[in-house]
């Protein structure tokens, strides 16, 4: 038996005291309880324990007999006390402790982390989030980047994404989201989440598998479908419906090489389409400035977009 299990046992004893004679005791003074705790009967008694690990009821019996009319109920209920507080300071009653992670990767860095309750996360480069897993709930803070989760269904443990203002709750289910500047993207590639405001999703939407959305001046965008069987980020392409110039320099600076510095306001609202592959900035971004009027200048170790005009971009006339 261990020392736990014993004291456990101990105080189980000790509160088996006679009913009786605890009731018709009045309470203990303060100079009573000194004296309990001073008595050598609870040294005797905590000591046994904890040298043999087990106490008979005789033993146990005996040990109260020799003392009871000197101490009556007060050995007992010391003994609880002691045993209470032993238990609280030895973690018996105490709430397990929180799993705490963070986990963060450079640029050009991918990761996939399993975390302790089954789940899985997919982290892309320059991505940063902080993981709290205890026994009621299952909490992320995206804090930069983007993530792909596939959640290990628990329904009594719901699993909560924070990222930005906003926040999706799921059960079990696989998505990705992605952080920017601009607002918060949520796609849903299997299952159902809550989308939609740090509040609780109270102004949210429930997003089905095959459907995305985005969070952003408070408020939900209504979902829209997409393929799911479409290679995305993880594969180094990205779709870029309802995404603007900003952004997409944001999701390149992910995957490593040359830094491209934020492009001036004019460009970093420029609303893009289509689908493009990641895996070369500059070639990509010089073929978007033939069409949107802008051109990729190489600055050390940088690239830096510079407006073809004086005004806004704009899209050719083709």
């Amino acid at each position: 038996m261990s020392r736990r299990a014993a004291l456990r046992e101990a105080a189980h004893w000790a509160m088996r005291e006679d009913e009786a004679v605890l009731a018709e005791r009045p309470p203990l003074a303060a100079g009573d309880i000194q004296a309990v705790l001073d008595d050598p009967a609870l040294g005797e008694a905590l000591s046994e324990v904890a040298s043999i690990g087990r106490l008979s009821d005789d033993d146990v019996r005996a040990m109260r007999e020799t003392r009871r009319r000197a101490m009556g109920a007060g050995v007992a209920a010391v003994l609880v006390g002691v045993v209470g507080i032993g238990a609280w300071q030895g973690g018996m009653f105490r709430a397990e402790a929180p799993i705490v992670q963070h986990i963060e990767t450079k640029r050009g860095e991918q990761r996939l982390v399993q975390l302790a309750d089954g789940s899985k996360v997919q982290l892309d480069g320059a991505t940063s989030l902080d993981v709290t897993i205890d026994g009621k709930s299952r909490a992320v803070e995206l804090r930069r980047g983007e993530a792909y989760f596939d959640i290990a269904h628990e329904e009594q443990r719901p699993f909560t994404v924070r990222a930005g203002n906003a926040t999706t709750r799921v059960l079990g289910t696989a998505f990705s989201i992605d952080l920017s500047q601009r607002s918060v993207k949520l796609a849903v590639y299997r299952g159902k989440v809550r989308f939609g405001g740090a509040d609780g999703g109270k102004d949210g939407v429930v997003v089905p598998a095959g459907w995305r959305s985005s969070y952003s001046g408070g408020a939900v965008v209504a979902p829209t479908r997409f393929d799911t069987s479409q290679q995305d980020w993880r594969q180094a392409w990205v779709d870029t419906d309802d995404m603007v110039l900003g952004e997409l320099v944001e999701a390149l600076n992910r995957r490593g090489g040359r830094l491209i510095a934020p492009p001036p306001p004019s460009l970093a609202r420029l609303p893009l389409s289509g689908r493009f592959k990641l895996d070369d900035a500059e070639e990509l971004l010089g073929a978007m400035g033939e069409v949107y009027g802008f051109r990729v200048a190489r600055e050390r170790d940088q690239l830096r977009l510079i407006s073809g005009g004086e005004g806004d971009a704009k899209p050719s006339s083709e």
